[in-house]
């Protein structure tokens, strides 16, 4: 199949008119660049249909060589149907502006420039999550087993040899606040998944 040089250059020049026009502020210049472009999506189409041929109707003796591709003159009509319906959203969109604000022209949003001035990363957002995630001080029962204590510790002091009685039984402070953390680390589990 060979190409027809004179449509494919007055599609190349359509699809670069019609870019220019689509980044331009004026939303009338963007409707005639979507026009641009949809014609001359319409002349691609039509280039890879190939040349004219038999109208495609079926009979015995024609060789189906001879015979004209449908697909692309269907997809030039759908075509057709998309970019006029976009056109006709276009000018309402051209025409409420215009009501609206005597202008035809895109405004910046301040809105819009705030966001883009904001920096992607928020430092509460973005960082890594700590491992205790409370907002108060681990606090336990003291060891009377009335009071509250901050530290936990009955005794000396010292976290490595005081305990907490927690229920029946004596504990040591550093297994306590260690019971308070995410993920226990002094429970043992059973084989049946309880706790030996």
């Amino acid at each position: 199949m060979s190409v027809n040089l004179t449509l494919l250059t007055v599609m190349g020049a359509l699809y670069a008119c019609g870019i220019y026009l689509i980044m331009e502020r004026s939303l009338t210049r963007v409707l005639l660049g979507l026009m641009l472009l949809a014609n001359a999506t319409n002349l691609l189409i039509l280039a890879t249909g190939g040349y004219a041929g038999l109208a495609p109707m079926f009979s015995k003796d024609i060789d189906p060589r001879n015979y004209n591709d449908p697909l692309p003159q269907a997809l030039i009509l759908t075509s057709i149907v998309i970019s006029f319906a976009v056109t006709a959203f276009m000018l309402g969109i051209i025409y409420r502006t215009w009501v609206l604000a005597r202008r035809d022209e895109i405004q910046d949003d301040v809105e819009d420039i705030r966001v883009a001035e904001t920096p992607s990363f928020d430092a509460e957002d973005d960082s890594e999550i700590p491992v205790e995630t409370s907002e108060f001080p681990l606090t336990m029962v003291g060891s009377d087993g009335r009071g509250i204590s901050n530290s936990g510790v009955s005794g000396s002091g010292d976290s490595e040899t005081g305990t907490v009685k927690a229920g029946g039984r004596k504990i040591k402070a550093k297994d306590a606040a260690a019971e308070e953390q995410p993920g226990s680390q002094n429970v043992t589990p059973g084989p049946e998944g309880g706790v030996k």
